[in-house]
């Protein structure tokens, strides 16, 4: 399974890709809107976590200008921005899953398989 990765977070990053490479996932990550951008207009993916508080260009912009000409890509946020307003906007973008910061990583891993199933 091809995952794109949008997460500005260095350590976090390397953790995540680590993981979800150990659960089967093959991971590409972009630490900025730009490259997730970019990467998604270039390369094939099967499922993608974005940040929202992605740099030079937010994680909802770069959820709505992949939901114009992806809409069939599962997408899950993954980010701090916890207030209902928040969730409701990522969801509202066509996110298909919204997780907080701090999260587990078991319940990460179950909503990305939920998404693909």
């Amino acid at each position: 399974m091809q995952l794109l990765l949008a997460e500005d977070d260095p350590i976090l990053a390397n953790g995540l890709t680590a993981q979800l490479n150990a659960a089967g996932f093959t991971v590409e990550h972009a630490p900025n809107g730009p490259v997730a951008e970019y990467l998604l207009t270039r390369q094939t993916f099967d499922i993608a976590i974005i940040d929202l508080g992605l740099p030079m260009v937010d994680g909802l912009t770069v959820l709505k200008n992949l939901r114009a000409t992806r809409p069939d890509l599962p997408v899950l946020v993954l980010t701090a921005l916890d207030r209902l307003d928040s969730r409701v906007a990522g969801l509202n973008a066509g996110a298909d899953d919204y997780m907080t910061k701090p999260f587990e990583f078991p319940e990460l891993e179950a909503r990305l398989r939920a998404i693909l199933r």
